[in-house]
């Protein structure tokens, strides 16, 4: 009996032959990524349950980056961040990424694959839900709580549960008015924001090697939204090439057997999908675009782990060029290097950064932002009475601010589409 691609990851990193669904393992932990929201407690237990003479298991493996309530007055989230940077200060981290210096990279799942840290074949730890960004290079990566994250801090290994496998297929020719962001919404709708709890979700299928490691990105980003331990593709040509274009050459290749075992398979003939919006207040509250459109709004959002990379910043520049936006709509690139691309790449000779700010957009200094609420200065917070359209990924009561705020989730190009008409708005109109 064979064994899927999360199964053969989780073999090697427990030093077996092979694994089954079910069994209990110890893992050795290839990175450990922490920020400023967790990183302090993280930090503190790790002080207390290994003493003041606690060592690091490899500094190396250790990264941080403070991206979540960073450009605020806030005097708690500052302290957070003073925390981390003594801590790294302390230790000598060779890994940490401090904001308001040029090391500073944004939004942590995006500098995880940015800096080279999201290796295939390895097992990555983060403590953030959607640590399971990174499964879009062929590894296993997962989030977990400060108690876990401080234990391998200490030790470099985690007892783990081998989870079981959904595979998810699509098959067909992308159309120009799908993004991945429909694709995940379409899952979710099917199986609830509960249907892949502890499973790995793993996405295959000719539409699947079609996309880009962004697009790809927004795919693993939101398994957690279906309560998923872990999103995974296999490595490609693709991968391969993202990966050489930033120095990394080592790693192992793992692919899942034809006679491994699933807890179920679903298939999807994407060119039958439509545009589609996750309604409040929840990410599997699935309706098509048509069914919601003329939905007034008064705030649009393209920005976060999941809608804030260059792929989702060329849908919105394609719609936007020659247009206005009719609401307050703001753009908040995932990192730093996404920033710099806004104003490097073209599109018919104008700057994408350009094409946002003749349209009407505010562009943001590349965080989280909004995606999490925050303090009350945070850029783009959603405010008592706010109907919001956004390319994040949960759209919970007070998820991005105000409790009493309406967030529907679609994908960058039903944002774009929405924002410069003020309403809910079917991308197909302009494509």
């Amino acid at each position: 009996m064979g064994m899927t691609i999360t199964e053969k990851i989780l073999a090697k990193s427990a030093k077996q032959a092979r694994v089954s669904a079910g069994e209990n393992v110890w893992l050795d932990v290839d990175v450990l990524m922490t920020h400023d929201v967790c990183g302090p407690p993280t930090i503190a237990i790790w002080k207390k349950e290994f003493g003041e003479k606690a060592k690091i298991w490899d500094k190396e493996k250790l990264v941080i980056f403070p991206d979540h309530y960073i450009f605020t007055k806030n005097s708690h989230a500052n302290r957070n961040v003073d925390i981390l940077r003594q801590f790294a200060n302390d230790y000598d981290l060779p890994n940490y990424y401090d904001v308001g210096t040029e090391r500073y990279k944004g939004v942590c799942h995006i500098a995880l694959a940015e800096e080279g840290f999201n290796v295939p074949g390895t097992v990555l730890f983060g403590t953030d839900s959607h640590t399971c960004t990174s499964g879009a290079f062929g590894m296993f990566a997962t989030g977990v709580g400060n108690t876990d994250a401080a234990f391998i801090l200490g030790t470099g290994k985690i007892w783990e549960k081998i989870p079981e496998t959904m595979k998810f297929t699509f098959k067909g020719k992308m159309p120009p008015y799908i993004a991945s962001k429909d694709l995940i919404l379409q899952i979710l709708g099917d199986i609830g924001t509960d249907g892949a709890t502890y499973r790995a979700m793993e996405f295959d299928g000719e539409v699947i090697d079609s996309l880009s490691m962004y697009e790809r990105m927004t795919l693993t980003n939101m398994a957690i939204e279906a309560g998923g331990m872990n999103g995974i593709i296999a490595f490609d040509d693709t991968t391969k090439k993202y990966l050489s274009e930033i120095g990394v050459t080592e790693y192992d290749i793992f692919e899942s057997d034809n006679d491994a075992v699933y807890h179920s398979k679903f298939n999807y003939d994407v060119a039958k999908l439509e545009p589609l919006v996750a309604k409040p207040h929840s990410p599997d509250n699935r309706d098509t675009v048509r069914n919601v459109e003329g939905t007034k709004l008064t705030k649009c959002y393209i920005g976060s782990c999941t809608g804030g990379k260059i792929t989702d910043f060329r849908f919105a520049a394609e719609l936007l060029f020659g247009n206005e936006v009719k609401v307050t709509t703001f753009v908040v690139p995932a990192s730093t290097a996404v920033a710099k691309q806004l104003e490097e790449e073209t599109l018919k000779g104008i700057s994408l950064k350009e094409i946002f700010e003749k349209a009407g957009c505010i562009i943001a200094e590349s965080s989280c932002a909004a995606c999490l609420g925050g303090p009350s200065d945070t850029i783009g917070r959603s405010v008592e009475g706010d109907v919001v359209i956004s390319t994040t990924n949960r759209n919970f009561p007070g998820r991005m601010g105000s409790k009493s705020s309406q967030v529907y989730l679609a994908s960058p190009l039903t944002v774009t589409a929405s924002a410069i008409r003020g309403v809910i708005t079917d991308p197909r109109e302009f494509l």
